[in-house]
């Protein structure tokens, strides 16, 4: 589960475990080695934005959307959290996987929204 704190790498580990494919797969689909995107997920080298639209794709995600998940704003005019994301964050009725679930959510139909536009 992603949380405050997460990095990129972070999220493309998770989102390639929740795709159930293995860190080879993925390196191999991407078109980089496996030592790279061992690197990379553990946040000890970043990757470039070639690289990261490569993993995306085969994520079947976008660059924006990985970097959304990980608490990155894409778009300098967004540095503000959305008021909806400081509600779910502070409602202590809600555990941290139902946070998460609601603020993954959440931002799939901003992210709809704003491509809309």
């Amino acid at each position: 589960m992603a949380g405050p704190g997460s990095t990129v790498g972070d999220i493309i580990r998770r989102q390639r475990e929740l795709n159930e494919i293995s860190m080879r797969q993925l390196a191999t689909m991407a078109g980089i080695s496996n030592p790279y995107l061992s690197q990379i997920e553990r946040g000890l080298r970043a990757p470039s934005d070639k690289v990261l639209e490569a993993i995306a794709a085969t994520l079947e995600t976008s660059v924006d959307r990985l970097y959304e998940q990980a608490g990155v704003s894409a778009d300098a005019d967004e540095d503000e959290e959305p008021v909806v994301e400081q509600a779910i964050k502070a409602d202590p009725h809600l555990s941290p996987r139902q946070r998460q679930a609601l603020l993954e959510v959440y931002a799939a139909f901003r992210a709809v929204g704003k491509s809309a536009r």
